[in-house]
C-alpha cells in the first residue's frame, strides 16, 4: 500500500536554521505602530451611557466659550484631555494649563446624578486659585438633546 505516492517531502527545501531576528523585527514594528498610531482612549474608560448632564432653564442664555474642558463622572474620577485623573492631579493640571492662554476659562461637564455640589465648588475654587478667569458648569436646556447624539 502506497501512503505517499508523490514523495513531496523530499522535494521541499530544508527548513531555515534561525528566524529569531525576523520575529523580533515584527514584534518591534508592531509595538512601534501602536505607540505612534495608537489612541489613549482605546482601553481607557470614557463617558458612559449613564452620563447625564443637568438640565436648567436658561442654560443656553448663560452659555460661554471656554478654553479648557473637564468631565467629572463621579467623585474622584475626572477626565481631561490626557485621560482620567484624581483631584490632586487636577490641581496640577489646572496650574499647567492656566498658563496656556491669556484669559483661561474652564467648562466643567459634571454628571447630574453622581457629582455632589461640594465637588463642583472645590473644582471651581481650585481653578480660580490656578489662574482661571471663569469657570462654567455645563447644563442643558430642558428637553434639549445632548450634543453628539446625531440629533439636530
Amino acid at each position: 500500500m502506497i501512503t505517499r505516492p508523490l514523495d513531496l517531502a523530499s522535494k521541499l527545501r530544508p527548513p531555515p536554521r534561525n528566524f529569531d531576528f525576523v520575529f523580533l523585527l515584527n514584534g518591534g514594528l508592531i509595538v512601534m505602530f501602536f505607540m505612534l498610531f495608537g489612541s489613549r482612549f482605546v482601553l481607557a474608560p470614557g463617558l458612559g451611557v449613564d452620563f447625564i448632564m443637568p438640565e436648567m432653564p436658561g442654560a443656553l442664555a448663560g452659555a460661554a466659550r471656554t478654553t479648557h474642558v473637564i468631565s467629572v463622572i463621579r467623585p474622584g474620577l475626572i477626565f481631561v484631555d490626557d485621560g482620567a485623573i484624581n483631584f490632586e492631579q487636577l490641581r496640577e493640571w489646572l496650574k499647567t494649563h492656566a498658563k496656556e492662554s491669556r484669559q483661561p476659562s474652564l467648562l466643567v461637564r459634571a454628571s447630574a446624578s453622581q457629582v455632589p455640589v461640594t465637588d463642583l465648588t472645590d473644582i471651581a475654587s481650585a481653578a480660580h486659585a490656578a489662574g482661571f478667569v471663569r469657570v462654567v458648569v455645563g447644563a442643558l436646556e430642558p428637553g434639549q438633546a445632548p450634543a453628539g447624539d446625531g440629533q439636530p
